[in-house]
């Protein structure tokens, strides 16, 4: 029978680490070695020439026989260990854009289905600053903004980031662990922790303006056959308070999400990364939630900080209670259709769309 209770007991396993005792380890780092990045810069090639429609390519298509073992742990990382992975060894900055992108989307198709992530449909998406507005503008999209985001989870199973360039300043990518995070407002509060479990409404609107609905309902966290999952971003909890159909949070509800917020932004439980040009970060979003510091750009916009982005469909069977996360939508599919204006070949893929997001 599958389990779907709360669980009052601590969850243990490799999710459930501190940035404290992983900052002086290089243990999540992976790095290619000589076979592995040949065989990525040659099957790069080979796609930059071939130029194929990024919507129908498959992995088939461009196998990596050299990155076995990279493909392997970056799977088992993903699937049963931290949640994450740090690739680095590629020579980004002697490739090109295109050349990178092409490598970085090869890479993905090893480890999933790239879906969606705007409302054009682009497969490959971008984080860099394309104005000066903060979070606190009207329309701004974290991924467009200098500013610090606030820990949270991703609308996909898997998401993946390659830098292009570092900032001038700042900008460190920050992973903390779902697991860690429960464990903690458990031994905190465990007369607060079984909520967790509990459907929350999330506000559907302020993620997609085009949604058919106001809110959908999902718990932060699913323990289900010993696997722990989370789901977070409290600010969308909160957010869901503006509808009038939305039934009011209780003074507990409200103490509960705010005590988790409190830890996952304590010192020691984040692990903070300082990227590199070439480095490819690997995240399970139902293991581990992301952020990113603050940070300054360069003033000439060819060196601003410049990150691709994958969003990826992961099917390995993962248990998971009944409508957890983003399940009112397919994966992947904007809420109010697909728009014109995608970006469907490498070259075009990896140049930012400067008109939207500002």
């Amino acid at each position: 029978m599958t389990d779907t209770t709360t669980s009052r007991e601590p969850i243990s396993g490799p999710s459930a680490w501190r940035g404290s005792d992983l900052a002086g380890s290089t243990a999540w780092i992976y790095e290619l070695g000589p076979a592995e990045l040949s065989d990525l810069e040659a099957a790069g090639r080979r796609f930059v020439a071939d130029d194929p429609d990024l919507r129908t390519v498959t992995a088939a298509d461009y196998p990596l026989p050299a990155c076995t073992r990279l493909n392997e742990e970056s799977a088992r990382q993903l699937d049963s260990g931290r949640g994450f992975i740090l690739i680095r060894g590629l020579k980004t900055e002697e490739y090109g854009d295109v050349l990178a992108g092409a490598i970085f989307f090869i890479m993905g198709l090893h480890l999933g289905l790239p879906i969606g992530q705007n409302q054009m449909g682009d497969l490959l998406d971008h984080v860099i600053a394309t104005s000066d507005k903060t979070l606190a503008d009207e329309g701004a999209k974290p991924s467009r903004v200098r500013d610090r985001l606030p820990f949270h989870s991703d609308s996909s199973d898997v998401v993946a980031l390659m830098c292009l360039r570092g900032a001038r300043e700042g900008g460190a990518s920050s992973l903390v662990s779902g697991t860690t995070i429960y464990n903690e407002v458990l031994r905190r509060r465990p007369d607060l922790a079984p909520l967790l479990f509990e459907p929350f409404h999330w506000d559907w609107k302020k993620q997609d303006p085009d949604a058919p609905g106001n809110t959908y309902t999902s718990p932060v966290v699913s323990y289900v056959d010993g696997i722990f999952s989370i789901y977070a971003g409290m600010s969308m909890v909160f957010s869901a308070q503006r509808f009038e159909e939305v039934p009011r949070l209780t003074p507990e509800q409200i103490e509960v999400l705010n005590l988790f917020d409190e830890i996952s932004q304590e010192p020691g439980l984040a692990l903070d990364m300082n990227f590199q040009p070439g480095d490819v970060q690997w995240l399970l979003n139902y293991a581990a939630l992301h952020s990113r510091t603050g940070y300054l750009d360069f003033a000439e916009p060819e060196r601003r900080r410049h990150l691709l982005r994958l969003w990826l469909k992961r099917d390995v069977g993962r248990p998971l209670v009944e409508k957890f996360g983003k399940h009112v939508v397919t994966m992947g599919e904007p809420a109010g259709g697909v728009l014109p204006g995608g970006r469907f070949t490498i070259a075009d893929a990896v140049t930012p769309n400067f008109d939207w997001g500002n």
